[in-house]
This record gives structure tokens, C-alpha cells and sequence, in this order.
């Protein structure tokens, strides 16, 4: 007979907006163990699994600090509740919590303010833009009552919340019958409840007892901190930025270059300042997602996408947006995984502005076997491989504009424009592997530029700081040959240092964290 084994939640702390999938672990009745799922609609030997989810309210109001979400609120600032701020933006856990925020928490009351002057009242405006997702800040109180609206949750029909026990002061409410829930505003400082129960197909009753499991209470979804840009000179090149985020010049266009962080990178063992829930994929992929299209670009650059999330997360909603997607996948000489947590380059373009002409695959670990084959002594080959092979890898797109900045002289001329997106990750001592990796990928666009007159867009992440051999390499077109940089390079793969240099009169126009860049060759 079917059996339920273990039932956990991937992560402690439940965040609105963020779904939830527990693990459920069974015995078949052949005795295999499964985390298949058995709906009702395909019983095994004669049962499925039937899935409920609650919320468990206490009649005491709970609060949760609007910094420190996992923390209960001790005190609120009245200055939100005069400026008509959401609620839950006015909590804070202790006085010092409430002192070394308020920096940051005045701005609040700033925009309040200025939006009330300026339009009245845009209080839904500037603090509901993220409540549709259930992420930013949560426009709700922090009540004790239940919605009386229709929910849904996961694949299942619209139904009524139904109070289904009330004990001890506590008040049971069903919020979802599928096996995953998202948590709501409604949801925040109170407890979950997930069941799960065996039931026999004939008769619709339950097999023995449910399976149940807590979570902790539920916390809003923090705001993302505003991104701060950088004036670049010359950049009214680009045209008018319209209201709605787009440029209004017919022949300018806008790009976005981002390393997301691969989640099999995002370990607590490496980010140990960052808590396990905000690590979680189902949390970041939605902030990654609704600031990406926030931005409108034309172009969007992406790296560190891993395989299976391009295929099932950002190709397919960014489509919904008017994206053509394309990827290039890292090689895996090194690593060892799971094949589709493998990550790699996605480049994106709006559909309505380009079209795709052509795509190139650069692969690192194949032009260093090229190089050892022909600059490596046959002694130092296995050696020279183990240092030059890291399974980077660049994706090179030929687009072409749909619009036009051309004049009367050139009427029939294509609008080309190519695009590269890397990520050159080499760790920081092998200074020689990663000025190597971007002389490659910039004898190989030169290549391309010489087939035919196209501006060059190069994008990535270089992990690498201005000043640096990389950087130089890239903006100025040449590396000095006493460039401290220069002093690792025991393979003398970058000699002589003259060769160092590119014909691409590429211009540094955006350094971002040190490690961005994005350049463009007009």
C-alpha cells in the first residue's frame, strides 16, 4: 500500500510571494521509494494524495519587524501612520533596529510627502507597485481576520477560505488544497500548516492518519534596495527617457547586462551574511524577474543562468514580454553535477526592435586545447590544460534593428549591430587565464567586425576592476607590458606582451561593482 515516509519544507522561514513545495518522500506499494506525486486524477494500486494547507491564527495580533522580518515588532513609528504609509513598513523590533534604519526609513516618509504635494494622494502608486506579486512592500495591516475573498493556490479551482477548527484561541482557516501554496499578505505573522493524507479512490476517505508539517511565521517579502545609477558622459547619445522607461529616439536602443547568481553558487557556506530564505531560488528568481523587466531594455545580457532555469523560468517569461531568447551553455570538463544546473550565458532581445541574424559559440576550454597544442611543450601540456581549462564560454548574436538612424544617403542599409555576453570566472590568482580568456573573445570579435561594418556591443561580467590588465585590455585597446598583472603568467601564454593589444575602438561606458562591463564600438 501507498505510504508517506517525510514530509519537509525546503526552507524555515515561508516569504509572501514565494511559493511553496514541500518535499514529500513515499513508498510504493512495490516497495520503491518516490517523490512523484499521485494526484487523484491517477491513483496508484487504488489511492492518491490529498493536500491541504492552513492558516493557524492566533486572536493576539502579530507584528513582524519591517528590517529584521524574522523578528517580532516591539514599536511602531506614528510618522508612517500620519503619512498614510503601508503598515507594515512602520514596525521595527527594537529601538536600535529603528535608529540604524532610519536613514534609510526616512525616505519613506520623504516620498510620502512629495507625492502628496505633487499629485495628491499616490500612496498606491508608489508603495502597491509590487503587491500584485506579493513581494516589495505590503500595502496590508497586520490583522487577525481572514480574507473573505475567493482564493486559489497552485492548479486548483477558485474556492471560499473556510474556518475548519477553532481551538485554544486559535482559529484554523484552509487557504489552499494543492501541494504547493504562496503565501499572501493575509498570511504574514501567522503559522502554516501543511497536511497531506492518503485516500482511497472508491470511497474519497481518508487511509490512516495525515501527515502534517509547521512552518515558522510568515514574513513580508522585504523591498529591494533602490539600484543607484551611474551619470556616464555622453549618454544623452541615447535620446529622451520617456515616462514609461523607454528612450523615445527612433535609432537609439537601451541594454541591461546582469550576473543573477546561479543558485547552485548561492550557498549559506559562501554567503553566510545572508539568510537561508533569501538565498532560496523561489525568492530571488521573483525579485530578478520584476526588476529585469522593470528596466524595458532592448537588450538584455544575463549570466550565470543556469540550464534548467532559462528553459523553464526566464525564456518562457520573458516571452511573455516580448523577448527572443537565446543561450549558450558552459562546457563541463570541470564541472562534475547535475547537467542542468550548469549555467551559462542567455542574451534576450525585444522582438519589436531586432531580429536575429546570426549567433556564434565561443568555448574557452577548446581554444586552450588549440593553444597547448601548438605553444606548450608536450611536458607541460597536462599542466598548462589544468590551468587554462574552466569551462567559460561567451555567446556572440548578430541582430538586426528594426528601426533606423540612417539618413537619405544610406536608404536600403541593414541595421546590424553584434552582441557578446561572458563571464570570464577565473579565480582571482590566475590573473594570466583570465586576461588570456579576453584577448580570445576580442581577436574573435575582431574577426567578425572585419566580415563587415558592425557595431560591437560586448557585455559581462569580467571580474575585474578598472585599472586592471583585463580592463585595460578592453578600454584601451593595449596593456602596458609592465603591468603588474603581467608578472603571472607561467605558461607564457601572453608573450610577448605586445601582442596584448585590439583593433575595436571600443568605449568604457558603464562600470558596475567592479566587475561589469558594458562596451560599445560605434
Amino acid at each position: 500500500m501507498l505510504s508517506v515516509l517525510r514530509v519537509h519544507l525546503p526552507s524555515d522561514i515561508p516569504i509572501v510571494g514565494c511559493e511553496l513545495t514541500p518535499y514529500v518522500l513515499l513508498r510504493r506499494p512495490d516497495k520503491t521509494v518516490t517523490t512523484d506525486d499521485v494526484p487523484e486524477s491517477a491513483p496508484l494500486d487504488g489511492h492518491f494524495l490529498r493536500y491541504k494547507w492552513y492558516r493557524i491564527q492566533s486572536d493576539k495580533k502579530v507584528a513582524v519587524c519591517s528590517v529584521h522580518p524574522s523578528e517580532q515588532a516591539t514599536l511602531q513609528c506614528l510618522g508612517c501612520v500620519k503619512a498614510k504609509i503601508p503598515v507594515a513598513k512602520s514596525y521595527h523590533c527594537s529601538p536600535k533596529c529603528f535608529s540604524d534604519a532610519w536613514q534609510h526609513h526616512r525616505v519613506l516618509h520623504d516620498r510620502a510627502a512629495s507625492a502628496v504635494n505633487e499629485n495628491g494622494n499616490e500612496e498606491e502608486e508608489i508603495f502597491g507597485r509590487y503587491n500584485s506579486s506579493g513581494s516589495g512592500v505590503i500595502n496590508a495591516s497586520l490583522t487577525g481576520s481572514a480574507s473573505s475573498t475567493s482564493l486559489t493556490n497552485g492548479s486548483t479551482p477558485l474556492y471560499p477560505a473556510a474556518v475548519t477548527q477553532r481551538s485554544g484561541g486559535e482559529t484554523w482557516f484552509e487557504v489552499g488544497r494543492s501541494k504547493t501554496y504562496t503565501p499572501t499578505a493575509d498570511d504574514i505573522g501567522h503559522v502554516l500548516k501543511f497536511e497531506c493524507v492518503i485516500v482511497d479512490a472508491e470511497t474519497k476517505q481518508p487511509v490512516g492518519h495525515p501527515n502534517t508539517i509547521l512552518t515558522s511565521r510568515v514574513i513580508p517579502a522585504p523591498s529591494p534596495s533602490p539600484r543607484r545609477l551611474i551619470p556616464v558622459s555622453g549618454a544623452d547619445m541615447l535620446g529622451n527617457l520617456q515616462s514609461d522607461g523607454r528612450v523615445s529616439s527612433s535609432g537609439s536602443f537601451t541594454v541591461l547586462s546582469y550576473n543573477i547568481l546561479s543558485d547552485s553558487y548561492a550557498s549559506s557556506e559562501l554567503y553566510s551574511y545572508c539568510p537561508s530564505w533569501a538565498l532560496s531560488w523561489p525568492y530571488r528568481r521573483q525579485n530578478l524577474l520584476r526588476e529585469i523587466v522593470g528596466y524595458r531594455a532592448d537588450i538584455v545580457c544575463l549570466q550565470e543562468v543556469q540550464n534548467d532555469h532559462f528553459e523553464e523560468f526566464f525564456a518562457p517569461e520573458l516571452d511573455k514580454h516580448g523577448y527572443q531568447a537565446l543561450y549558450k551553455r558552459k562546457t563541463n570538463e570541470v564541472y562534475s553535477g547535475n547537467i542542468h544546473t550548469i549555467d551559462g550565458c542567455a542574451t534576450f532581445f525585444r522582438r519589436d526592435r531586432f531580429s536575429h541574424v546570426k549567433k556564434y559559440e565561443v568555448e574557452f576550454n577548446k581554444a586552450a586545447q588549440s593553444l597547448t597544442e601548438v605553444a606548450v611543450q608536450t611536458t607541460q601540456k597536462k599542466a598548462a590544460l589544468n590551468r587554462l581549462v574552466k569551462d567559460n564560454v561567451a555567446l556572440i548574436v548578430v541582430l538586426e534593428a528594426k528601426f533606423s538612424n540612417q539618413g537619405a544617403d544610406n536608404p536600403g542599409k541593414r541595421q546590424l549591430l553584434c552582441v557578446a555576453n561572458t563571464h570570464v570566472n577565473v579565480p582571482q590568482e590566475l590573473k594570466d587565464v583570465k586576461i588570456w580568456q579576453v584577448h580570445t573573445l576580442l581577436k574573435g570579435l575582431e574577426k567578425i567586425a572585419a566580415s563587415a561594418d558592425i557595431p560591437m556591443l560586448v557585455c559581462g561580467d569580467f571580474n575585474s576592476v578598472p585599472g586592471s590588465a583585463p580592463h585595460s585590455l578592453l578600454a584601451m585597446g593595449k596593456v602596458d607590458p609592465m603591468h603588474a598583472d603581467l608578472l603571472v603568467d607561467p605558461l607564457a601564454i601572453l608573450r610577448p606582451h605586445s601582442k596584448l593589444t585590439h583593433q575595436l575602438p571600443l568605449v568604457n561606458s558603464l562600470i558596475f561593482r567592479n566587475c561589469f562591463q558594458i562596451l560599445l564600438m560605434f
